[in-house]
């Protein structure tokens, strides 16, 4: 095995790793960003858990988030607009991915 060969598969595990970090951000954040509609829409405990569970399963229907945009921005009605939705599926990412750093140092 040569020192090449080291490097690739090296970067072929870094590029599977980033990926399901990426992945796993955006799950957390379509739950955060679930977890908020449900608050506006006066769900709390766990209904508001089975919502955002329905808002992670609505990013699965195609590829990008606007699935998401549309299911919650459809529910929510006149609370929330869809830029405002996709300003707040913004803001969130940050935070999922700080929360998912913080769970994999502990």
């Amino acid at each position: 095995m040569t020192t090449f060969d080291d490097r690739e598969r090296a970067f072929e595990s870094k590029f599977a790793h980033d990926a399901e970090m990426q992945f796993r951000a955006e799950v957390r954040r379509n739950k955060l960003v679930g977890l908020w509609a449900a608050e506006l829409l006066g769900k709390t405990g766990e209904e508001a858990q089975v919502y955002a569970r329905a808002v992670i399963q609505a990013d699965l229907h195609e590829p990008g988030f606007e699935d998401v945009v549309r299911k919650v921005s459809a529910d929510l009605g006149d609370r929330a607009s869809a830029d405002m939705v996709r300003g707040k599926m913004l803001e969130l990412l940050p935070v999922a991915k700080a929360q998912l750093m913080t769970e994999t140092q502990a």
